[in-house]
């Protein structure tokens, strides 16, 4: 099973870096995102986001002897950093740092249900613009802090959430930009991050929980 997971994983990570290299190839030539672009406010802020669920899923893969759930931990924190590489070199092939001068999630004003229900604050921002599913800080310090069941359903409701967010912001860049690169990699996260949302769903009710 998690040998399946690991090749389909893979697979994924290979087919994004293919497709983020081909469409800088091909596109190369037009004139790179601005540092106020949708585009850059995706990697930067995706990045961050990622960051959050690969930290998460350590946390829970440490603790947990389900095969299923280090399992998806593991395809979590191979995927995610993977993908944030990805972002961090975007910006450098645009020139653009990495990180900017605008609030967080700034690029997305307008767009979405941004603020809805997978909205909170992110963890250690002070206070900070509101970012799609990101954990709280105590929301973090009860997850490290959590052992056996406790720690894989909290795991699970804070993870559903997070991918939740994750998606809305893939989606939300999906209407702002028409660059292949970006475009193919959101949609690979709306799909992918839906199909755990649906996976995580199960393992929640097999506990007895529910997101």
């Amino acid at each position: 099973m998690v040998n399946s997971r690991f090749r389909s994983v893979l697979i994924t990570l290979i087919s994004c870096v293919v497709t983020a290299v081909v469409m800088f190839l091909v596109f190369g030539r037009s004139a790179p995102p601005g540092d106020a672009s949708p585009e850059a406010g995706f990697a930067r802020d995706m990045a961050v986001h990622h960051a959050q669920a690969v930290e998460m899923s350590f946390a829970v893969r440490d603790d947990s002897t389900d095969s299923r759930i280090r399992g998806l931990s593991y395809d979590i924190i191979t995927t995610q950093t993977a993908q944030r590489g990805i972002f961090m070199g975007w910006l450098q092939q645009w020139g653009l740092d990495q990180a900017g001068s605008r609030p967080v999630m700034a690029w997305m004003a307008g767009h979405g249900e941004h603020g809805g229900s997978a909205a909170a604050t992110p963890a250690g921002t002070g206070g900070a613009a509101a970012m799609p599913g990101m954990a709280t800080a105590d929301e973090m310090k009860r997850l490290q802090s959590a052992e056996g069941k406790d720690a894989e359903v909290l795991f699970l409701q804070l993870m559903i959430r997070h991918h939740r967010g994750g998606v809305e912001m893939a989606k939300a860049v999906l209407k702002l930009s028409n660059r292949d690169e970006v475009r193919a990699m959101a949609q690979n996260i709306v799909d992918t991050q839906n199909g755990e949302i649906a996976y995580m769903t199960e393992l929640l009710t097999a506990r007895d929980a529910k997101p």
